[in-house]
């Protein structure tokens, strides 16, 4: 409705809106400045970090940024609970929503991925798999998705690809994580 009134442009190659008008731009600009949405704006600005660093294989920048997000989002009576971890996960990649649709637990060679993110069409962004872990490695995940042919249920896709291997150490409350890149 915002589109069609003119409030909004949507524009058809990269599939975003924009406010095509200062004066209505600068009126958001106004409602969304000050403490009210530093919270949203600052957990925004570290998802956008976190895809990021693991389009670019900085393993150790995912695993910091997964150690702050989990304390900071789960509760103490849940905070090692592996659904508490896959929520974390979907949150913190939360702007990866613009590029990618996301699939939980994808049927896929020989079990199920914990997490899939497929790229929309017209973006170039990479497919990514996702293997979760507690108390195991990083690296035993990514072995997983390669052992049980995670990547071969992804048909209709080709181009690069991310294996994404995330560990959570109950003890140490720490994350782990490998990151393979690969072209299918």
């Amino acid at each position: 409705m915002l589109i069609h009134l003119g409030y909004l442009a949507f524009d058809k190659s990269t599939s975003s809106v924009q406010i095509p008008n200062t004066e209505i731009r600068g009126e958001f600009e106004n409602a969304i400045e000050g403490d009210r949405w530093k919270d949203v704006i600052v957990a925004l600005k570290q998802s956008d970090r976190l895809l990021q660093a693991t389009w670019e294989g900085d393993s150790a920048s995912v695993a910091e940024i997964l150690d702050e997000t989990h304390t900071e989002n789960t509760s103490i009576l849940t905070y090692n609970d592996e659904n508490s971890l896959s929520c974390v996960i979907a949150l913190s990649y939360y702007n990866a929503m613009k590029d990618y649709t996301r699939i939980r637990e994808f049927p896929s060679g020989k079990g199920f991925a914990d997490i899939v993110y497929l790229p929309k069409r017209n973006s170039e962004k990479p497919a990514m798999v996702i293997e979760l872990k507690c108390d195991h490695s990083a690296a035993g995940a990514i072995e997983q998705i390669k052992d049980r042919h995670y990547v071969d249920s992804l048909k209709e896709y080709s181009g690069n690809l991310l294996l994404v291997g995330i560990n959570y150490d109950k003890k140490t409350k720490k994350h782990t994580c490998v990151i393979e890149k690969m072209q299918k």
